[in-house]
């Protein structure tokens, strides 16, 4: 039975990169402090090895930032890693006002042992414990990222925590056998089964995929989306692949926008994270049809709700208008400058340079999982 599953697993494989892309010299001996090689030094940044209970010793690296109400725990995707996110994880800090805990599963950069499902899960334990004991963050104040393979290790994690604050999936996968096979149940022998977890995470979880995806299709995060608990509005990058997605302004937009509601919710115990959050809903970047006729009647019923609380305005008399379910060619054309408004982006295959880009380093950062699906031959086809 182990055979088979270890069969499935060296299909589905594992990327580091090699040689790793940085390496690392010790600053603190006694702290147990390091300092990461090839990338540029930075006061807020530490950098940690730690020990897993598989015996493993991985590589962690914190970014401090004092102003943060969160801090954001980063699973990253299959052919990266921390000197190659070195620049995205320290920007992310900076631009959503949090501190961010990157770290390399077992195998990858200076990590000792080999990549594994479960090695990846014992590893994001040890960070998470790491964050709890070392920097007295509470579970409460953790945001979980994955990208990619990283939702792997997120959503389990997640499914097993009952006060994390919430959950953001990067291009997630369903399952390993879902990303190469289009299977309909789940296997015994599949690995990284996403799709079974999600419905037990109990807190809001966001979810950002691209549209034009040539990794992990778009339809894994839309059925992932589908099965949440605490849907909050998902992003859908139109055009977007599965390795570029940071260099849309509309990426980091709507992170922000999500990590704002989270920290309403917390700061008004009074108020249920439902309420606080923005509807669920499908984001108007979701273009593959007219909105049922259901869906147009209920955002006809909040507008007249809203008639009652105060005068509308001229705009949103257009908008009443526009939304009207007897005109089904005016409803098309107004979701279409929806989305062109919203998602700013004229072009689908080429990400615009856009001054709402957090960095202009980020195009060196997020070539982190090209080819990180490929089938592998196996040792009777060598």
């Amino acid at each position: 039975m182990g055979g088979v599953t270890s069969s499935v697993a060296a299909k589905f494989a594992f990327f580091p990169p090699s040689p790793p892309s940085y390496g690392l010299v010790v600053e603190d001996e006694e702290l147990g402090r390091l300092a990461m090689t090839r990338v540029p030094r930075r006061d807020n940044v530490e950098v940690r090895r730690l020990r897993t209970r598989k015996g493993n010793e991985i590589i962690a690296m914190y970014v401090k930032n004092p102003s943060a109400a969160f801090t954001l725990l980063y699973s990253h995707g299959n052919a990266a890693d921390l000197g190659q996110l070195y620049d995205l994880l320290t920007e992310l800090s900076v631009h959503l006002r949090v501190s961010v805990m990157g770290y390399d599963y077992s195998g990858y950069g200076q990590s000792s042992g080999k990549p594994s499902e479960q090695n990846t899960y014992v590893d994001i334990e040890a960070v998470y414990k790491c964050l709890l004991e070392n920097y007295g963050i509470h579970a409460e104040n953790i945001i979980l990222y994955g990208q990619s393979v990283g939702s792997g290790p997120t959503l389990d994690l997640a499914s097993r925590l009952s006060n994390i604050r919430a959950v953001v999936l990067h291009s997630p996968i369903l399952s390993g056998l879902r990303v190469m096979y289009p299977v309909k149940h789940s296997y015994w022998f599949d690995i990284y089964k996403n799709i079974d977890k999600v419905p037990r995470v109990n807190c809001p979880v966001l979810i950002i995929h691209g549209t034009a995806d040539e990794v992990v299709d778009w339809s894994h995060g839309k059925l992932l989306w589908e099965l949440c608990k605490e849907k909050y509005e998902p992003l859908w990058i139109k055009g977007g692949r599965h390795c570029n997605l940071e260099l849309y302004p509309e990426y980091i937009r709507h992170l922000k926008k999500f990590i704002a509601s989270v920290e309403r919710a917390r700061a008004d115990p009074n108020v249920s994270t439902d309420n606080a959050l923005d509807p669920p809903r499908v984001s108007s970047d979701h273009m593959e049809t007219v909105r049922s006729s259901t869906d147009r009647i209920e955002k006809s019923a909040r507008i007249t709700d809203h008639d009652h609380e105060k005068p509308m305005h001229d705009a949103e008399h257009r908008e009443k208008s526009r939304l009207s379910i007897d005109a089904r060619e005016k409803t098309r054309k107004s979701i279409d400058r929806t989305e062109r408004a919203r998602s700013s982006v004229d072009h689908p295959d080429k990400p615009r340079n856009s001054i709402d880009r957090f960095g202009g380093m980020m195009k060196s950062a997020v070539l982190c999982n090209i080819g990180c699906f490929r089938r592998t031959p196996s040792r009777t086809e060598a």
